[in-house]
């Protein structure tokens, strides 16, 4: 049947986490707690570097765009999430769902690629200290910062023109609590294997390539710190690259379980929970992984408020 026969959706219902009326009220309370959290303690690194001129170093400047990132990235889920808690019809517009997945997968990109530039970051730091100033100057950290947005802006583009040219003419409820790719591939009446292709193809060279970038780094750490004599030093070095490294994995995991699958073996009831941990519980963790346990910004906080509570 030709696709002018069908009625095009202009709208589509997000079924959300769940169906069960009794979970609406606390999930919500919880999910917000968890978005104040996340807008509280990523704005506050983010002040807090500002203020403090022994922050100002590339590794925080990184550090403050990935809180920006993760306030962005939360914030393009969560008021719509939240809002659909206690909505009776939990639509979206065509033009709305497709300016929420442009963003969402912007910045998607730019947290996977700030990652990579971080542990990079941390490998010149460790294995090549007297080289660090050169090799991290302000000019290349702008370019790399700039080169991360630049590469999310258009693979986002790309993947958001793809697929808003395809047709929604069958149901138009969509089993996710956001609009993502699988589940709209999954709504489309049109031919969607182009689609899968460059998802495939662009989240490879992306997660992947960024992934690669993490792993080389730390093995290099790694291999540096086995050289530390001391053993205390060793194991607060290992112990903050478990816990880095350990929020890498849980982030990683959850987008290839989710995008480098066939559409044959898609399950959106087990990909909503992977898609909760890296668009609302990483957002949330990354200020304590990457920042509440280094002793600098400890030692930052401690003195903003002492110098708050000096001038008050």
């Amino acid at each position: 049947m030709s696709l002018r026969n069908h009625s095009q959706v202009t709208e589509f219902i997000l079924s959300g986490l769940t169906d069960r009326l009794e979970m609406q009220g606390p999930l919500f309370v919880l999910f917000l707690l968890i978005y104040a959290l996340t807008l509280v303690w990523n704005g506050g690194m983010i002040l807090l570097i500002r203020i403090d001129p022994q922050l100002h170093t590339p590794m925080y400047f990184f550090l403050g765009n990935l809180s920006f990132c993760d306030i962005c990235y939360s914030s393009v889920i969560a008021p719509k999430m939240l809002l659909n808690f206690l909505a009776k019809r939990k639509s979206i517009s065509h033009t709305a769902c497709a300016v929420q997945m442009y963003f969402f997968i912007s910045f998607q990109d730019i947290e996977c690629f700030l990652l990579a530039v971080m542990a990079y970051d941390r490998y010149v730091a460790i294995c090549n200290p007297l080289l660090y100033r050169l090799k991290m100057s302000w000019p290349l950290c702008n370019q790399l910062l700039a080169g991360v947005y630049a590469v999310g802006l258009v693979d986002s583009m790309t993947h958001t023109c793809l697929t808003f040219r395809l047709s929604f003419c069958r149901s138009n409820i969509m089993n996710h609590f956001f609009c993502d790719m699988p589940p709209l591939l999954a709504l489309s009446c049109s031919d969607t294997r182009i689609n899968e292709i460059v998802m495939f193809a662009f989240t490879c060279f992306i997660t992947l390539n960024s992934a690669v970038i993490i792993l080389l780094s730390y093995v290099y750490i790694f291999s540096t710190i086995l050289q530390i004599r001391s053993a205390e030093g060793r194991r607060k070095a290992f112990s903050t690259c478990t816990f880095h490294l350990t929020a890498v994995v849980i982030y990683y995991g959850s987008l290839l379980f989710t995008y480098l699958r066939p559409t044959s073996t898609y399950s959106m009831d087990i990909d909503k929970i992977a898609s909760v941990f890296y668009t609302l519980v990483i957002p949330l963790l990354n200020p304590l992984i990457y920042s509440l346990r280094n002793t600098e910004v400890k030692d930052a906080l401690r003195k903003s408020v002492k110098k708050f509570l000096t001038k008050s």
